[in-house]
């Protein structure tokens, strides 16, 4: 057989469990997203520590960063907050034994989380998001602190011990905090469950899942599909609703349907960073996972990094973005046209006017949160067209973007690629201004690496 040949049919094959007779798309069933309810209606939107403070934030910068949130984005629909990772180690490195309790579970380091102390963990801080009207998430690794292993410390719900249920052929391969879980057996499962609860407890809305929907091991493992089953089934045991987003990417495009099934949100690349070429390159991994977008189960191509980031926690000193202006408009045009998750890297008290017009833009933040049928509408070398159906109207929103280093480019879209006829008003939404009248197609003059983010009427 060709390999042509052989491509086309693992294509068709994954395919095929979104389509059905005559190859029309089909809309994802209960049976696909159970067994949890619509935790995530419409792409997440918040704040992550990652960028700016690494594994190193502290209580008093994550309240500065809500209240920041509060005052600012909250109208326009930013509302998560996430501790990312390592808040269990007093440096924020993997260094010396984590915090935890007797069963193992990882606890808010005291040194940098003063209010967890007497066993109350992240509530504290959770209450004080939450005061903010805002919602609380955490960082968690996949599996079972390698130092509850050396311990063997007993497992919550289980006649069983760490030693009992870890997997050392399945450990991160690139972190020394933590062991893989052998979920195959009960006491496996009560782990997750173990630790599920005490997020519930905490009042934790949001778990981003580390290490978990990109994998390398000895056995060849690329998706970790069993620990990623045990955590959303203890996380919709535990009595809370929280939203689940999975890590690092690329989650493999061959399991896409199962984890629309398990997750809210998971990520379709490695790390993204400040970086034009690796803006570029999520064109085509939006392409690919654009199908697969929808109510509870939206495809992640990575944090924000604009604004000021790396301001502790990494070797480097801190900068804001190198993504110029164009850039980030660009990056955001994308995010916004695909219906990525929206998790901002920066430091929010220290935004520039600049990135925060752009993340209070109402008329293209309503395209992430609001639009449907999402699609790439044409690449012509460096230019490509995305096109989205405006809901509950006929309108379509159209996104144009310059991939050339150099020159500018008046990239043109006629009513027939849009399936469209007649006169149309075609409106600017970075601008927020009506540009004019159209009979049968609109061009627009687009900056190197720039974009444009329209609306046609």
């Amino acid at each position: 057989m060709k390999q042509s040949t052989k491509f086309f049919i693992a294509l068709l094959a994954l395919a095929l469990p979104f389509y059905g007779v005559g190859l029309r798309p089909r809309k994802m069933s209960s049976a696909d997203t159970a067994p949890q309810s619509l935790l995530a209606p419409t792409p997440p939107m918040g704040w992550n520590s990652y960028d700016c403070y690494g594994g190193d934030v502290d209580e008093q910068e994550v309240k500065a960063n809500a209240d920041y949130m509060a005052a600012h984005l909250a109208r326009y629909g930013w509302r998560y907050i996430v501790v990312d990772y390592y808040w269990y180690y007093p440096s924020g490195q993997v260094q010396g034994r984590p915090t935890m309790d007797r069963y193992g579970r990882l606890l808010p380091a005291l040194n940098r989380f003063p209010s967890a102390a007497d066993g109350r963990g992240f509530k504290p801080l959770a209450n004080y998001v939450h005061s903010k009207g805002l919602k609380f998430g955490i960082h968690i690794m996949r599996g079972i602190p390698r130092a509850a292993v050396a311990q063997n410390l007993p497992i919550l719900g289980a006649r069983a011990h760490a030693r009992d249920v870890v997997n050392l052929l399945n450990s991160c391969p690139w972190s020394k905090a933590m062991d893989g879980i052998d979920v195959s057996k009960p006491a496996g499962r009560a782990y997750y469950d173990s630790i599920a609860k005490l997020y519930a407890r905490w009042g934790v809305d949001y778990i981003k899942a580390d290490d978990m929907s990109s994998a390398e091991n000895p056995y060849g493992e690329l998706y970790h599909a069993p620990e990623i089953e045990a955590l959303r089934q203890a996380m919709t045991h535990s009595g809370r609703t929280m939203v689940l987003s999975l890590s690092p990417g690329p989650t493999p495009l061959a399991d896409a349907i199962q984890v629309t099934r398990h997750a809210q949100l998971w990520r379709i690349s490695g790390d993204m960073w400040d970086n034009w070429q690796q803006v570029a390159d999520q064109f085509g991994n939006c392409r690919l996972w654009a199908l697969y977008a929808g109510p509870n189960h939206w495809p992640d191509a990575d944090m924000l990094p604009i604004g000021r980031l790396r301001i502790r926690g990494f070797q480097d000193s801190p900068r804001m973005t190198r993504l110029t202006h164009d850039e980030q408009r660009t990056l955001l045009t994308l995010w916004f046209i695909f219906r990525s998750p929206l998790m901002i890297g920066a430091d929010l008290p220290s935004l520039d006017p600049f990135t925060l017009s752009l993340l209070t833009n109402p008329e293209a933040l309503a395209v992430d949160q609001h639009s449907s049928n999402n699609r790439q509408l044409f690449a012509r070398g460096d230019e490509i067209a995305w096109v989205a159906d405006v809901s509950g109207s006929q309108k379509k929103y159209v996104a144009l973007f310059n991939l050339d280093d150099a020159q500018r480019q008046r990239i043109r879209v006629s009513w027939s690629e849009l399936g469209l006829r007649g006169t149309r008003v075609v409106r600017d939404l970075w601008e927020q201004k009506d540009v004019g009248t159209y009979a049968h197609a609109f061009s627009a003059d687009i900056p190197p690496h720039g974009a444009g983010l329209y609306e046609v009427e």
